[in-house]
């Protein structure tokens, strides 16, 4: 595997940097998302009751989205630090303000303004989001982790599976996350399809989405750096032990 000088120097014992990223993730899912992920199986009988093409529709839509902001890396404007924030609130609320329709033709921007505040972190840890394996690395954090508590967000297999970058091994990724978060984005869409509601809960949604995902990157390049330095086995194995919640013993 290909090594990587990281500018930022890292201790020679990282147990301190390991559980303080375990506690960031943590508390990764804030107030919006432990609300969604309580409301459980309601939203996948409402992600049941969108007709079949438009789901179809969905996932052609986020397989788009991926591609052409995958596309966009280096290109995108410098939108400072609020500026995603403030970008994804009014996209979602804009496709929440007219149910489903709205709702589908919002999502392609929400994917870009999302996998762009990615990329930021990435230039935060140090790497460069121009550099073709750092642009897949930064899809990964799409399926490294979802907001859906069914989903096991202490996935970090990438530290053990770097992905060579071609055409078709890009290609090949987007195909593999886009059903995915397909599935994620139409849970959301479900919960904000209803119009005028919708457009509070899509302000509400996306911001959500935005720190939960820009957090989990923050937390995966981290570990990524890490690994590097200290090994990806020994890194992985000290984060799952961080942020597994402590047993209970009977006394």
């Amino acid at each position: 595997m290909e090594q990587i000088a990281y500018p930022v120097a890292v201790k020679n014992d990282p147990a301190d940097e390991i559980a303080a990223l375990a506690a960031r993730y943590r508390r990764a899912n804030g107030p919006v998302m432990r609300l969604v992920n309580k409301l459980g199986g309601s939203l996948e009988n409402q992600l049941a009751l969108i007709p079949a093409p438009l789901r179809d529709q969905l996932e052609r839509k986020v397989t788009w989205a991926l591609e052409a902001s995958y596309g966009l890396a280096g290109r995108a404007p410098e939108m400072g630090a609020r500026g995603p924030m403030l970008a994804v609130v009014a996209s979602g609320a804009a496709g929440g303000a007219g149910g489903i329709a709205t709702s589908l033709a919002e999502l392609p921007v929400t994917v870009t303004l999302i996998l762009n505040a990615i990329r930021a972190a990435a230039a935060e840890a140090g790497l460069d989001p121009k550099e073709p394996w750092v642009q897949a690395e930064c899809l990964r954090v799409f399926g490294a982790g979802s907001p859906l508590a069914s989903d096991d967000g202490v996935n970090t297999s990438f530290l053990t599976a770097r992905l060579t970058v071609t055409g078709a091994a890009v290609q090949n990724l987007i195909s593999t996350i886009a059903p995915k978060l397909a599935t994620v984005l139409g849970q959301k869409l479900a919960v904000q399809a209803v119009p005028v509601l919708g457009a509070v809960t899509g302000a509400a949604l996306n911001a959500a989405f935005l720190n939960y995902y820009r957090e989990v990157a923050r937390i995966r390049f981290a570990l990524l750096r890490l690994a590097e330095v200290h090994g990806a086995d020994p890194v992985l194995q000290a984060f799952a032990a961080a942020v597994e919640p402590p047993k209970i013993l009977k006394a």
